[in-house]
């Protein structure tokens, strides 16, 4: 759905489930010829009601039917331990309308026309999917007693489902606005390329976006009521990346339903979520441990790594510093030092990388004291840590 490979991807399921099981394929490919000879008259009679109930409401509308894959039928039969006649959206049918209003308006006149399945319904357009989906989606009972499924979304809507949101946002021409939908696609591949670039494992990249694309969310709200919507078992942690980075690089505390809550506890649909920020905190390896999205955790391991070297440069430089300072320099602020010539031996490709390596041990302060000062320099003693 996000790249715009689901046709692709649902016909090789088809191709596969044949290959794998060809006799539960033949079985079940005549089931479903079957059904759909059996539900004909049912399937013309519901089309022709609801072709004479929308114009009612001045909507006018695109009618489709709509039969689910055989592979999505098999997996449901398997999952939910149904019968072939337990399955009820093996059919069903597309409205496809000028704008939301009219979505909600077809609706009413769909509930009018027959009677809703209690529990049944769910509204992805108020609440899309995270992949961009939005449809409203309704059962019904239907003639002689037949639950049907509705599935009512704009055209635009329908273009996103087909080609996925990524490519939708191809297709926006320069002049229009930025839909919230488009920005959201934007705002996804972004946080795609962000993360490539701070995993340099490509498989860790992998697992990673498969998280962010086969999500199964909650929807929790910021103190201000703002609904945000995160991959279940999300944390605080993941919260605070979300809401920005620097809020979960300095995240100290978190309220959940105004009561204190530890930091890796699961965020539940509804939550209203607050977190504490110090200046002083900073990320934890163990929050690796626990957090949901591909957002905090490429954002944790990067300062991490950035807060280790960092601190090893100070390390060095005070090392360093004081190894000056006993051979009569200054410290590392000395102009009278022979940096350029120093790095130009490839000792260290830079004077951060240097003081790094200091800091880590890996080289010895009184060493690279010696071979900074001038009128030490001719004695070139090994930099290793090791001799």
């Amino acid at each position: 759905h996000r790249l715009g490979l689901n046709a692709v991807f649902r016909e090789l399921e088809d191709l596969s489930f044949a290959s794998l099981y060809p006799k539960r394929f033949e079985v079940l490919s005549k089931a479903l010829l079957a059904a759909r000879g059996n539900r004909r008259e049912i399937v013309g009679r519901l089309q022709s009601a609801i072709e004479a109930q929308l114009p009612k409401f001045n909507i006018e509308a695109q009618i489709h039917g709509r039969e689910k894959s055989l592979y999505s039928t098999y997996t449901k039969m398997i999952e939910k331990k149904l019968s072939f006649a337990e399955v009820l959206d093996v059919y069903g049918f597309r409205i496809l309308v000028k704008d939301i209003s009219q979505c909600y308006v077809a609706l009413g006149a769909l509930h009018a026309l027959y009677k809703p399945i209690p529990g049944r319904f769910k509204d992805y357009i108020a609440l899309p999917k995270s992949n961009g989906y939005q449809s409203l989606h309704t059962t019904v009972v239907g003639p002689y007693g037949t639950p049907v499924e509705f599935q009512i979304r704009t055209e635009e809507m329908h273009h996103v489902s087909e080609t996925g949101v990524a490519a939708h946002w191809l297709y926006k021409e320069e002049d229009e606005q930025v839909s919230p939908l488009q920005a959201k696609a934007h705002e996804w591949m972004q946080s795609l390329v962000q993360v490539q670039s701070q995993t340099r494992d490509s498989s860790e990249f992998l697992d990673s976006v498969k998280i962010d694309l086969f999500p199964d969310v909650v929807y929790v709200f910021t103190p201000k009521g703002a609904i945000k919507e995160m991959p279940r078992g999300s944390t605080p942690i993941d919260f605070a990346y979300m809401v920005h980075t620097d809020v979960g690089n300095h995240c100290s505390s978190a309220e959940i339903n105004h009561r204190p809550e530890s930091l890796d506890t699961q965020l539940r649909n509804g939550d209203v979520v607050h977190v504490e920020t110090h200046p002083n905190a900073k990320p934890h390896p163990s929050w690796l441990g626990f957090v949901r999205t591909a957002k905090a955790r490429a954002e944790i391991r990067h300062r991490l790594k950035t807060t280790t070297r960092s601190e090893a440069i100070d390390f060095g430089r005070k090392l360093l510093d004081q190894a000056l300072k006993s051979l009569g320099a200054k410290g590392v602020g000395d102009e009278s030092l022979i940096w350029h010539q120093f790095l130009a031996e490839n000792v260290a490709p830079d004077q951060e990388s240097l003081l790094e390596d200091i800091g880590l041990g890996l080289t010895l302060a009184n060493v690279a004291a010696r071979r900074l000062m001038p009128q030490h320099a001719e004695q070139q003693p090994s930099l290793s840590a090791h001799t």
